[in-house]
């Protein structure tokens, strides 16, 4: 699947790059919309997730393993604040009931995500974990152009990806915490035919902001069978992109969970660490200093392990993490 080359209803938007949030999504299947932004003075971070049919939820393997799988009974949107004012996490499933989806919106209990015709908007207000705190606030998220990328991560076009927003300015407006800022920002889609474990072992991904603007972003993929891949773009701000040759992989110090991470950098100097912004049993976010095309970046960073996620003792530590409402 190229730029351009998918229908209307996948990917996550429209015809035009426009988020759509009324996308099908199959029995067993998964649809998402991430974005993350620092501040312009490196103080604050943040990164929303909407789920619709949340990949991470036990609550959702439990009722696939007994033969019922409707994503739209297992929906959250994740919000992950970092920096000044305390680091804050969030992540309450809620179901059929409490949610609502229209090609503009889509609402999760007292949270939602819509496109206002010119930025993203997101509205929530939601209780942190495992310190029960507000996290409550706005977001506006917009695109220096749409993008109409996606790409297929696996050899049988069951998974796919693509970044909407690549090269994008938020504004982070919190009452809970109290704190503002704007910085820089970038939101993309995933989805799935099928649950993400029958599709790969592990992946990891970084995306990293250069000097002209654009966005360079790295997928790297190790599929449940066939041959690993890396996909390698470079996103312009007008909304267009090339693919380029990624430099040596690099293994990076795993986290303290002992989750495996590295990154595809220039060699000189070697990409370092420079915060863990998660670090769970089964995932972890970074920053990193790294390199692409001669310059020196800082990159936003996840490893993932799916067999870690699927193992029952992570399915019974996670309603900890993340609790669950009707």
């Amino acid at each position: 699947m190229t730029q351009g080359a998918f229908s209307n209803g996948r990917g996550g938007r429209d015809s035009q790059g426009i988020p759509r949030f009324d996308q099908t999504v199959p029995d067993g299947g998964y649809l998402w919309w991430y974005l993350d932004a620092l501040s312009d003075d490196g103080r604050h971070g943040l990164s929303i997730i909407a789920f619709v049919g949340s990949v991470f939820s036990p609550y959702y393997a439990f009722s696939r393993a007994f033969g019922k799988g409707d994503p739209e009974d297992f929906c959250a949107i994740n919000v992950a604040l970092y920096g000044d004012g305390g680091k804050r996490w969030a992540m309450t499933e809620r179901g059929r009931r409490s949610t609502r989806r229209s090609a503009r919106e889509f609402v999760v209990g007292p949270s939602r995500m819509a496109w206002d015709g010119e930025a993203l908007v997101v509205d929530f207000d939601e209780r942190s974990v495992p310190l029960p705190r507000a996290v409550k606030g706005r977001i506006r998220l917009v695109p220096s152009a749409l993008c109409r990328f996606v790409t297929p991560l696996d050899a049988n076009d069951r998974h796919r990806w693509g970044p909407i927003a690549p090269c994008a300015r938020i504004e982070v407006t919190l009452d809970q915490p109290g704190v503002s800022w704007g910085g820089a920002a970038y939101m993309d889609s995933n989805e799935g035919d099928e649950p993400i474990e029958k599709g790969f072992v592990d992946w990891d991904w970084s995306r990293a902001r250069m000097k002209d603007g654009s966005t360079a972003v790295i997928y790297d993929v190790r599929p449940s069978s066939g041959p690993g891949r890396v996909i390698a773009q470079r996103f312009a701000p007008d909304g267009t992109t090339s693919s380029f040759e990624p430099p040596a992989r690099q293994q990076l110090p795993a986290s303290l969970w002992r989750v495996a991470r590295a990154i595809h950098t220039d060699d000189n100097p070697p990409a370092r660490v420079l915060e863990t912004l998660e670090d769970t049993p089964f995932y972890v976010r970074s920053t990193l200093a790294s390199g692409l095309f001669g310059e020196q970046v800082t990159s936003i960073h996840e490893s993932l392990s799916i067999p870690r996620l699927v193992s029952l003792p992570v399915r019974l530590m996670l309603p900890w993490r993340m609790p669950r409402l009707a």
